[in-house]
């Protein structure tokens, strides 16, 4: 069976999709919040000023259904910063995270930098499996307030 999620295109976020965007990344961390002790910084965000500064990216269903993955990134001079990636529980294995990740590194591309970075929190191991399957390594450790992150990078080729 061919997934058509996967082969939804990734948009940028516009202010109506504040509701989705807030919605869809409450639903992805929150399981995080018991076993890391303190809520995900990505569902504190000011989602609308982040969608209005041009950070959001999304994707939908199939036929512009309702919004069921983001990245939330920031061009800085010599990476670009994944600050958040969100897939809706709903929507897990079903590719939408790997056509966010891919997403990702051709806006970087597309943006002249040579590197994609990102870190997530040390009890988020789910995600240190997968972000080596895509190519990142991981830079360093490092603890920031109450977050203990693992920091990773990915060189552009």
């Amino acid at each position: 069976m061919i997934d058509h999620v996967a082969h939804q295109p990734v948009r940028p976020a516009v202010t109506e999709d504040v509701p989705a965007v807030k919605a869809v990344t409450d639903a992805a961390y929150h399981h995080y919040i018991e076993r890391i002790g303190v809520v995900p910084q990505p569902m504190e965000a000011d989602h609308a000023a982040d969608v209005a500064a041009g950070k959001v990216f999304v994707t939908e269903e199939p036929g512009g259904g309702r919004v069921v993955g983001l990245v939330v990134v920031e061009a800085r001079a010599d990476h670009l910063f994944l600050d958040s990636i969100a897939v809706h529980p709903d929507a897990h294995g079903k590719g939408v995270g790997r056509r966010l990740l891919a997403f990702v590194d051709a806006h970087a591309r597309a943006l002249g930098l040579p590197e994609v970075r990102l870190y997530t929190n040390a009890m988020m191991w789910e995600n240190q499996k997968i972000y080596p399957k895509y190519g990142y390594e991981v830079v360093e450790r490092r603890v920031d307030g109450p977050y203990d992150r693992v920091h990773y990078r990915k060189r552009l080729r």
